[in-house]
């Protein structure tokens, strides 16, 4: 997998770099000494190559190992976790993983068809988060919800028709699911869900951006669940 950027350097684990590409003006002096420290294999690149490699790159491009993901067996001891239904947009992916990594949430589960993967912009809209954020991939999302419910999570799931999110009793073990942008949960889903619940809306807009939707609600409930 391609990344790129300065700052995206700075926030990979080291250890998962397999090469960087570097151009011939680049002269970041703390790039260097990490890239020396850690006996990195670098290659000096003309930039007209670079270029189209990948846009805004800042001098600097890293082949890092593909993302390893997690499984349901990951789930420990964890209050609040996250399931994305079908989400697209992979800049909403990488805000979401931020999110999830400023309040705490350790788990993040998407279905492995029809959905978006961790891939370049995910890693740097994500900004280093993902290096603290565990992404689950499963099959099946209704299965991933009645296991959970097994071992005795309550699932909420986020739709414009559902009670006043800051109106609910939250349960100790709490999954949260948010929609699809444009489509909402998906009917398999919603009907396996425990309480459905809705962000109000007082302007003409009638739904949120799903980062968005999600940051609100994550940061509610882990208030509420004492996380």
């Amino acid at each position: 997998m391609i990344v790129w950027g300065k700052n995206v350097f700075n926030e990979l684990d080291k250890s998962n770099i397999k090469k960087i590409y570097l151009s011939k003006n680049f002269n970041n002096k703390e790039i260097f000494n990490e890239i020396k420290n850690n006996k990195l294999k670098y290659i000096v690149t003309d930039i007209r190559v670079m270029d189209k490699m990948a846009k805004n790159h800042q001098g600097i491009i890293v082949d890092i190992n593909d993302y390893n993901y997690g499984s349901l067996d990951d789930i420990k001891n964890d209050k609040l976790i996250l399931i994305l239904d079908h989400l697209k947009d992979p800049h909403n992916f990488g805000a979401i993983i931020r999110t999830c990594e400023a309040r705490g949430v350790k788990n993040i589960i998407i279905p492995k068809d029809r959905s978006v993967t961790v891939n370049e912009t995910v890693m740097k809209t994500s900004s280093g988060a993902l290096n603290h954020v565990n992404i689950i991939i499963i099959n099946n999302l209704v299965q991933a919800i009645n296991n959970l419910k097994k071992i005795g999570f309550f699932i909420y799931a986020a739709d414009m028709d559902g009670e006043n999110y800051q109106d609910i009793s939250y349960s100790d073990k709490v999954c949260l699911i948010i929609g699809s942008e444009g489509f909402g949960l998906s009917k398999l889903v919603k009907q396996n869900c425990d309480v459905i619940i809705k962000i109000p809306m007082k302007g003409k807009v009638n739904s949120l951006n799903a980062s968005v939707a999600a940051g609100i609600l994550l940061f509610e409930i882990g208030d509420n669940i004492g996380i």
